[in-house]
């Protein structure tokens, strides 16, 4: 083999590796619903199902581009009402007793105020 194919044998490997090892267990999901606060836990937003029942929806994290735009941190937004698109990533995390437990984590992505 010449240095050259090496070398392209070697990026290919390294692309694939990469490019499988990825998480691909991240999907995108949007709702609508009306901001009720933030707590320690999360962005909480009142949503409504389809037999018309109201729910609490918590999403733990917030892309930092849209604290920009829109401070879910303050109460100003409370009662308003948003398109929400959020992605959705299973992290693994270890208990007290180091047994393993897959986690949804919901990461707030794009708003728009309706």
């Amino acid at each position: 083999m010449t240095t050259k194919s090496v070398l392209i044998t070697g990026f290919l490997s390294i692309f694939l590796f990469v490019l499988t090892s990825a998480n691909t267990d991240q999907d995108t999901t949007t709702f609508i619903g009306i901001y009720d606060g933030y707590e320690d836990y999360g962005y909480n937003f009142i949503e409504t199902s389809d037999d018309g029942d109201d729910y609490t929806m918590t999403l733990q994290h917030l892309d930092k581009s849209l604290l920009k735009s829109f401070d879910l941190n303050s109460e100003k937004l409370i009662g308003t009402k948003f398109s929400v698109t959020y992605t959705t990533e299973t992290e693994i995390e270890k208990d007290e007793d180091g047994y393993e437990d897959e986690v949804e984590v919901y990461t707030i992505i794009a708003l728009k105020k309706l």
